[in-house]
């Protein structure tokens, strides 16, 4: 069978988003552990040489790129397979009894996934395309003799704003259910159940969904209070 004929597979598809999907939950971990720097409370200064490592690292810039082609192929995988199943059972069920097969979040994946994505795109509006094209608007700060850009300055400015700071806490619940479905999700599309290691994978992605999008949502909470300066 050709490469193509596999990935237009049903389960080539679903091969693609458990991979995919496997490389976003890694780089969740990176950018969680990064951006965790700010709660050492050093008035930023861990946390802008943490950033600009990210930046300037040319390994993680090349990783930069297979990011959002990762992104891209998880969402357009995430759509194709969604498609195929609703051709699979045009005629609904008469009656449906939706919550004794599945959780509601299993079944919302899709609009979970949506919400992430326009998450996603007010993020890097308010970061990436400052950081890598028109500057931000805290500008630059010295650390020790060496100049850096001021992304924690850019933090306190974009967090003093109530309403971004729910959006942001919002978004990071869409993250918890969609991580807790698609957690597990990713090793049983790849094929990776076994009776022994597969309670251990669930346990770990009920955690997983739990404190990282929590990490996250402390984040813009803590500056916004004053509880990091």
């Amino acid at each position: 069978m050709s490469l193509k004929k596999i990935f237009n597979s049903s389960t080539g598809r679903k091969a693609a988003m458990g991979l995919t999907g496997l490389f976003l939950i890694s780089f969740l971990v990176v950018h969680c552990a990064v951006n965790a720097l700010i709660f050492l409370n050093d008035g930023g200064d861990t946390f802008n040489r943490g950033a600009h490592f990210m930046s300037s690292n040319p390994v993680i810039r090349t990783l930069e790129i297979v990011l959002f082609l990762g992104v891209i192929w998880h969402i357009v995988q995430a759509l194709v397979i969604t498609r195929t199943n609703q051709k699979a059972r045009p005629v609904a069920y008469a009656v449906v009894n939706a919550n004794a097969s599945s959780k509601w979040y299993s079944r919302w994946m899709g609009l979970l996934g949506t919400l992430i994505l326009m998450f996603l795109i007010i993020h890097l509006k308010h970061f990436w395309i400052g950081s890598r094209f028109t500057g931000l608007q805290s500008g630059m700060i010295l650390i020790d003799g060496r100049e850096y850009e001021n992304m924690f300055g850019e933090l306190k400015l974009v967090f003093s704003k109530g309403i971004v700071v729910i959006i942001y806490c919002l978004a990071m619940v869409s993250l918890a259910y969609h991580l807790l479905q698609g957690f597990q999700s990713s090793f049983h599309s790849l094929g990776l159940k076994h009776k022994k290691y597969t309670p251990v994978v669930e346990t770990a992605g009920v955690w997983f969904s739990i404190l990282v999008p929590l990490i996250f949502a402390l984040m813009p909470v803590s500056i916004y209070f004053g509880w990091i300066s």
